[in-house]
């Protein structure tokens, strides 16, 4: 009868517990850090936050981009949910939603 040796595991670490971030909340971040990887994206909303809102017709000259460059980059900011849109007569204004990025804070932190 052959002996059978009990085995000893060794635990280098603490177990990992469950992720904190569930699997739709992990899409719905991803979609929005995809949206913030671009330099032109992340210099609208470090204007826009530094200021405290910005009017579409300012970022061409500051950017050094065209008007419909500027135009795509907010709209995916605000689809994102990064940035809301006012419009005041012919120009839009944006702002930063707070919230949205309190939450991703929240999610990374």
């Amino acid at each position: 009868m052959a002996k059978t040796i009990p085995l000893i595991q060794e635990i280098c670490c603490a177990p990992l517990s469950e992720a904190q971030l569930a699997e739709d909340d992990a899409v719905d971040l991803a979609r929005v850090l995809k949206a913030l990887a671009d330099p032109v994206r992340l210099r609208l909303v470090s204007i826009i936050a530094d200021v405290g809102e910005g009017c579409a017709c300012d970022f061409p000259a500051i950017l050094g981009k065209s008007q419909p460059t500027i135009s795509h980059h907010l709209s995916q900011l605000v689809e994102a949910g990064i940035l809301e849109r006012e419009q005041r007569g012919k120009w839009a204004w944006f702002h930063v939603n707070d919230d949205r990025l309190g939450d991703i804070r929240a999610a990374l932190g």
